[in-house]
């Protein structure tokens, strides 16, 4: 781990490696894994051997690193005495002349009697703060102590839910269909699946907002409505419609044909005896891809103005039942 930058004024790194302070990059490897073997824990078991092999360790970790290497450079300088302060304008004045190569070479400066100015504390010294702020590392309130502020990483956040509506035919439902929606001016298609009920929400997942610092997009949730059909209704996995007969039809028994959703022909059989709103199917005829079938509800209809003829034949029809009308009265 990379000790923290307070402790940079303390320890003198090139002289841990052994090494001089301009030494290059390749001579500090060099001098690292020259000493790292010597006092490695594997291969020396002394207390002072492991101390030591942490220092080596700290020494590399900062010299090794260009950036770092620099920071160190100048806040050692800094803290050494290198620095000398004028004057001015009531405030005191950093004089970066001893810095130039540094700080020139991180913040665009060219040579020269460049002068920074910092604030000061107690006894006209310069406030630190001020020279890790300007290497991207703050230290914390109170004198005497500073440590580097590290910037963690901003954690993924999921992107915002969005909700959207949708009509559907009832056929459209009943089958499935790909629709076209919009988000945000873009347009995109997506599949309905079969047997989407009125009222039922459809999750299509990232089409919602997008997310930040890496997080995923977003929901969409797709509130469906269903138009009402007036010949047919979507019941759980069935469909059901209504199939008019004639009373000779339901009393005598009848192969009835008519046109399912698709308008395609089915046959019906319906029994003998069958009374209005009684049910007759087909089976495997219902939701495409589900257990259900087509189912038929009698509706078993009379002409709106019958003639004399089919008045008395239903006359005739009602006493040769027997009693069957005094039941149904007795019903009622």
């Amino acid at each position: 781990m990379q000790m923290a930058e307070n402790e940079w004024l303390s320890k003198d790194f090139y002289k841990v490696l052994g090494v001089s302070k301009d030494a290059s990059a390749a001579d500090i490897t060099k001098a690292y894994r020259k000493l790292a073997r010597k006092y490695h824990p594997d291969l020396n078991k002394t207390k002072e051997a492991e101390e030591k092999f942490k220092d080596v360790s700290e020494a590399y970790d900062v010299l090794n690193n260009k950036e770092q290497r620099q920071k160190y450079d100048a806040i050692r300088q800094f803290g050494m005495g290198g620095a000398r302060f004028a004057g001015g304008s009531g405030q005191q004045g950093f004089d970066t002349s001893g810095f130039s190569d540094i700080f020139g070479s991180m913040f665009g400066q060219g040579q020269g009697n460049s002068r920074v100015r910092f604030s000061t504390q107690g006894g006209g010294q310069p406030n630190l703060n001020d020279i890790f702020s300007m290497f991207g590392s703050g230290a914390p309130q109170g004198s005497g102590t500073y440590t580097q502020e590290r910037r963690r990483p901003a954690r993924p956040h999921k992107g915002e839910d969005r909700n959207s509506k949708i009509t559907l035919t009832l056929r459209q439902a009943v089958k499935g269909a790909t629709v076209s929606l919009a988000v945000d001016g873009r347009r995109f298609r997506t599949h309905i699946p079969g047997g989407v009920k009125d009222g039922q929400k459809i999750r299509l997942a990232g089409k919602g907002r997008p997310g930040t610092d890496g997080g995923r997009n977003g929901d969409m949730y797709l509130s469906v409505h269903v138009k009402a059909d007036d010949r047919f209704a979507m019941v759980g996995d069935d469909i059901v419609m209504t199939l008019p007969i004639t009373l000779a039809q339901a009393v005598t028994g009848a192969k009835v044909t008519a046109r399912d959703i698709d308008g395609a022909s089915v046959t019906f059989r319906v029994p003998a005896g069958s009374s209005s709103d009684s049910e007759v199917r087909v089976a495997g005829r219902g939701v495409p891809g589900r257990d259900g079938d087509l189912v038929a509800r009698l509706q078993i209809r009379v002409p709106s103005r019958p003639g004399m003829a089919v008045k008395r034949a239903a006359k005739e029809f009602d006493a040769a039942c027997g009693d069957f009308a005094q039941e149904l009265e007795r019903e009622r």
